[in-house]
């Protein structure tokens, strides 16, 4: 019989060890070893955490709330480490929404979940 635990921390081992993982750390390290890029990606991070807790509150997100976000996302978008750090958070994200499917698998087909878990 499989244990399971063995199997998620080999999966583990294999995503820290995949491409995509190396490049996220990478593309991360890129950005925090760079003053700059460090600031503007944590500025951004911490006005992302703010905007969630409002929502999650059930506040509703003012105008300033928003252009304030636009604006962050727009600065980053033109720094090329912090820029090349979303895209790996975007693939690894990717990655792991495959997998969590992969794993929730079993148990769609045991009750047959409406829709999937797609």
């Amino acid at each position: 019989m499989a244990n399971v635990y063995d199997a998620a921390y080999n999966l583990e081992k294999a995503i820290r060890e995949s491409d995509d993982y190396k490049n996220l750390k990478q593309f991360y390290e890129n950005v925090m070893n760079d003053e700059t890029s460090k600031r503007l990606f944590n500025e951004f991070r911490e006005t992302q955490f703010q905007l969630q807790q409002k929502q999650m509150m059930g506040e509703d997100l003012t105008d300033a709330d928003v252009q304030k976000a636009q604006m962050q996302f727009s600065l980053i978008q033109q720094n090329e480490a912090i820029s090349k750090l979303i895209q790996a958070e975007e693939r690894m994200g990717m990655i792991l929404s495959d997998l969590n499917r992969v794993m929730m698998k079993p148990l769609e087909d045991l009750y047959g979940m409406p829709g999937g878990f797609q």
